[in-house]
């Protein structure tokens, strides 16, 4: 099987040097270069590649951007990142986004050429170091905050739909016009992607239990 990869990143050195070793690989087949997040988006669309290499620090739209747009596509290549980037916050983010592989740039050749293997086949590829700095920034970091998209008005709104609060009684418990409520609550919707107020009250009673299930 040939393996078809796209090319990320925004040196053109780095892509040409990339470009140059792969293309001598047997089952490997470059089928596109992109020099920035927006780029990478359109050849693998147009492309279908089985594997996005991926720098994470690009222009325009980073690497992490451009993982979290994937996830929206019908197709969806394994990414192995070959990145600069060193610290914990872009590892982490990028593995949660959905990359196999994570590369520092300063890994070899064949590091880089077993990861595009490994991805194509599905499985991940960690070398010990960052493996073990994943799994211990993991343990310290804390679950992402469901409602980090609200504005805090929004998230009084949400507490009091949660209630069983109509638009009315939220207005006059908020001191607030009732339009301004509906204005509230559609921006809660769209943000948390949520079809209506049962939906929303739904969501906030999983994630919010401790601030929704007694009453005021």
């Amino acid at each position: 099987m040939t393996i078809r990869v796209v090319i990320a990143d925004d040196h053109r050195v780095v892509r040409d040097g990339l470009h140059f070793m792969l293309s001598h690989e047997p089952g490997i087949e470059i089928v596109g270069q992109a020099q920035d997040g927006p780029r990478a988006l359109e050849i693998t669309a147009s492309t279908n590649p089985d594997v996005l290499l991926l720098d994470l620090l690009m222009p325009e739209l980073d690497g992490l951007g451009v993982l979290d747009a994937l996830r929206e596509t019908p197709h969806q290549p394994a990414v192995v990142v070959l990145t600069s980037a060193t610290d914990d916050e872009h590892l982490v983010r990028a593995i949660q986004a959905g990359a196999t592989s994570y590369l520092l740039k300063t890994a070899s050749a064949d590091d880089v050429i077993a990861a595009i293997f490994a991805a194509a086949t599905g499985k991940a590829n960690l070398n010990p170091e960052l493996l073990a700095r994943l799994t211990s920034a993991l343990r310290r970091t804390p679950p992402p905050d469901p409602f980090r998209n609200l504005s805090p008005r929004e998230r009084e709104v949400l507490d009091l739909i949660a209630r069983g609060r109509s638009n009315r009684q939220i207005a006059n418990e908020l001191t607030i016009g009732e339009q301004t409520v509906k204005t509230h609550v559609s921006s809660i919707l769209t943000k948390l992607d949520l079809q209506d107020r049962v939906q929303a009250a739904i969501y906030a009673l999983r994630n919010q239990p401790d601030t929704t299930q007694h009453p005021r």
